[in-house]
């Protein structure tokens, strides 16, 4: 009797946690672009503005948690895709880039005076700089509202 019971509660449990809601959100379901030129032609017609990130995807733990909590949560997902224009300027140790994107990346590094990562970038629809940032605990939601106090306060 026991054990059936415990093999139920487990059942259960399985059941529970499997149906739970992740607030993951499918990475195509938000779109980065690699130049910022095209951001903010984008930009332009959408009336948006644009978020860069400087990253290290593939060894920068803080890269990987500003990834995890923020970027591939369904809040953001929203927000961004509404709000914003989203580039992502990668500087990986172990993933293959060409000379081109790692020249291009790296003179925007250099134009911006990127020292460390994550850096964020925040622009205007027109590709003016209007604030610096990085990584913020809180998760989404936090990162969601930091954006927008970043953008209320620049109008």
């Amino acid at each position: 009797m026991k054990k059936q019971l415990i093999s139920i509660l487990t059942l259960f449990l399985l059941v529970v946690i499997g149906c739970s809601e992740n607030n993951a959100v499918d990475k195509s379901k938000i779109k980065w672009e690699e130049k910022i030129e095209t951001a903010i032609k984008i930009a332009k017609e959408e009336n948006k503005a644009i978020l860069v990130n400087f990253t290290g995807s593939d060894w920068c733990v803080w890269c990987k948690k500003l990834d995890g909590e923020v970027f591939s949560q369904a809040e953001f997902a929203e927000y961004a895709n509404n709000n914003l224009i989203l580039v992502k300027l990668d500087f990986p140790r172990s993933i293959q880039q060409s000379s081109e994107t790692k020249q291009y990346n790296n003179s925007l590094a250099q134009k911006y005076g990127i020292r460390g990562f994550p850096t964020i970038l925040i622009f205007d629809k027109n590709g003016n700089p209007v604030a610096q940032t990085g990584y913020q605990p809180g998760g989404a939601a936090n990162y969601v509202n930091h954006i927008k106090s970043i953008l209320q306060n620049k109008s």
